[in-house]
This record gives structure tokens, sequence and C-alpha cells, in this order.
């Protein structure tokens, strides 16, 4: 099967693009990039040769200057509707007279565009999920720029030199519909003493269904490198037909047709409040598990053949400045910086006692090989009792 039938196929089961491909860095990942020409052989169509011009080196007046020269800035991943994107588009127009255009594709497909377009490169900037970073780094195709936030970036989210960095991130919630759930679970132990349903999603494909799979770990006294709680969790489940493997997607969740759901945070409130607003009756309860859940991210990476390098460099600057943070709070993610928001974008998110130190980072050198294994023992044990 090509990569068209692929993804196809994947539309037809009703994930979306993003969730496809994300997707693939967990259970497919180096097979993937195969597939793409993402293995380090070189085409002859990607550039070997480091950009001219050293954009760690040059002032930010400097670098504004070329960027309003420039006057555009095209991006890929970073539709208006995805955390907000739009008004971070609006806000580098009116100040900067830089327009943006996004072609909306995977973080697996943004890499692969990169290298193939290589020095006739036609985008400047894309948003991939955290665990791509290192690969769009070591596939040779991104830009280094740090911008002058780079201090207050924790470690854990950019690279040495600014090949990526995280913007956001966002933490495995709850979603549960307060007409079907009387008691709203806090806690994967709550779920055990439930008797409605729980969505995960296909775990054998989504990102997402496989994070919340790692978050169940971590609460039930496993990690990364002991998986076995969160099995014996899911076993438990399927043995009294309480799991769902459809999609907590925003459709069934105002269908009526998810009962608890687990999602990133992000797309939990955002669902949430996009129901509410076409029918204010609509009740549901958003939450960070108190036992356990796990955090991951999106960083920006700009093309080392970017056509409009400069411009990509401020879009990034703006982006970790408190305006673009703010915005991108503003679509329920998390900000990667610590910085003070509005009270109306505050109420809009859940209370930050939520977020402690049950919620994990992920170490995704090992991240590959655990979603591999899952999607095996999942295969193995869980859909045979499904049926």
């Amino acid at each position: 099967m090509d990569k068209s039938s692929i993804v196809r196929a994947a539309m037809e089961r009703g994930m979306s693009r993003r969730q496809f491909f994300a997707m693939l860095a967990g259970a497919a990942g180096m097979a993937t990039m195969a597939s793409m020409g993402l293995t380090g052989c070189d085409d002859g169509a990607a550039a070997t040769a480091e950009p001219a011009v050293d954009y760690n080196e040059m002032s930010l007046e400097d670098i504004i200057a070329q960027a309003k020269e420039e006057g555009e800035v095209n991006s890929v991943g970073m539709p208006d509707t995805w955390a907000n994107w739009v008004q971070t588009w609006d806000d580098l127009e009116a100040e900067y007279g830089i327009v943006q255009a996004d072609q909306d594709m995977s973080s697996a497909e943004e890499i692969a565009m990169f290298k193939e377009e290589g020095t006739d490169g036609t985008k400047d900037i894309g948003d991939v999920g955290q665990q791509w970073g290192p690969t769009a780094e070591e596939e040779g195709v991104t830009l280094k720029y740090k911008t002058s936030y780079w201090d207050e970036i924790p470690d854990w989210a950019k690279d040495d030199d600014g090949d990526w960095i995280v913007g956001y991130y966002g933490t495995i919630a709850f979603i549960s519909s307060d007409d079907q759930v009387a008691q709203a679970p806090t806690s994967f132990a709550d779920i055990l003493e439930g008797d409605y349903k729980v969505t995960f999603g296909d775990i054998t494909a989504a990102a997402q269904a496989q994070h919340a799979v790692l978050a169940c770990a971590y609460a039930m006294g496993g990690s990364i490198d002991d998986m076995q709680p969160a099995y014996d969790f899911l076993q438990q489940l399927a043995e009294a037909d309480r799991l769902d493997v459809s999609d907590p997607s925003i459709a069934r969740l105002e269908s009526g047709e998810v009962a608890v759901g687990l999602n990133w945070d992000y797309n939990a409130l955002n669902y949430r409040a996009q129901i509410v607003d076409s029918n204010p009756n609509a009740k549901f309860t958003v939450s960070i598990p108190t036992d356990g859940s796990v955090q991951s991210g999106y960083a920006t990476i700009i093309n080392k053949n970017a056509p409009h390098p400069a411009a990509a460099c401020l879009a990034r600057e703006y982006i970790l400045s408190d305006a673009g943070q703010i915005n991108l709070a503003r679509g329920y993610a998390t900000p990667i910086r610590d910085v003070e928001l509005p009270e109306d974008v505050l109420a809009m998110r859940l209370p930050s006692e939520q977020y402690g130190d049950q919620v994990q980072n992920i170490d995704y050198d090992k991240w590959t090989g655990v979603t591999e294994e899952l999607i095996t023992w999942y295969q193995e044990n869980i859909i045979p009792i499904l049926g």
C-alpha cells in the first residue's frame, strides 16, 4: 500500500492527517521515515551546505528589518484553528506587515517536504510533535535560531542550537459526560470503580491513545520502563466490556457516544467549549488524572532552505514572546514559558494545581520502542477479547 492509500484508509477511519502521522512516531516511525525518504540517504534534492547567514549571530533589529523586506512567511502544519495560530498570524501582519499562508500536514510530511524540496524550498516554518524535532535535526533540514527567550526554555524542550524549540504542550486529561457519569473520575483508580465505558481511542494507531496508556502506567505504579500495570488495566476494562476503541472526538462526544474519554487537555477543553457553544445545556467535566499523567509538546522547525528565513525566525520569536504564548493559551495549549496570563485566559483553563508532580515528561529515546511493544501486546491480548 502506497502512502496516499494509507492516508485514505486512515481518513476513512475518522482520523485526521495530523493524528495519523503523529502516531507513526510511536508505532512505526522508522519504517515510515524510510518510506518517505527520511533515511539519511540523500537523493540529490536536499542541500547539504549550511545557510550562509547565522541568524543566532544577528541582532533582533536586523532580523526584523530583513523580515519586513521579505514580507511573508509560509507555514506548514500551523492552521488557523490549531492552538489559535490565527491570532499570531494576524499579529505578525498587523505589527510587521508580514502576511502568512499555511498548508496543513503532518509532522512526518513537513520534514519530508523540507528534505525533498532541498534548495528549492517553498515553506519556511513548521510545527511538529516533540518527538519529531530531533528527527528534523538529524535529517539536516533545520535552520538554527534560538530566539531571545532561549534561557527561559526548559532543556527538555529544545536542542542545543535552536534546530527545534517546543512552543507549547499538552497533558493527558479525562473528559466526562455529566449526563452519563454521575461522579466524574479524577483518577485512573476511579475509573476501575466505575461501570461506564472508557474511550482511549485506537491504541494501535493514535498517538494520543498511546500517550494515554503511558499516563495510565504511571498512575497504576508503572512507568515507561514498566508498562505492565497499564496492560493489566486495559485487560480488566476489556474483559468487563468497558473499553471503547473509537476516537474520543468532538463529534462522538457531542452525540453522546463517549461517557469518559482520554484526550490532550487542549483538545478536551476546546471540544467542551465548542459543544457548549452550540448546546448550552451540555455538561462535561475535564480534569487531569490525580494519580498519573504525561505531557508532550509541539516544536517549531525552520526550514534550512526557507525562502523567507528572517520572517520564519521572527515568527518563532513572536511565538515565544509573551503575546505569542498568550495566543497559544487562548487555544487551550500550555505555554512553554512561564508567562502571566490575562484573567479571561486563566478562566478558560484548568486550575494550575491540577498539574502537579504526577505529570511526567516522556523519554522519547525510549518511546518508539515502547509503543511498538504496546501495539503488539494490544493486538495479541486485547483485540481477541473485543472480538
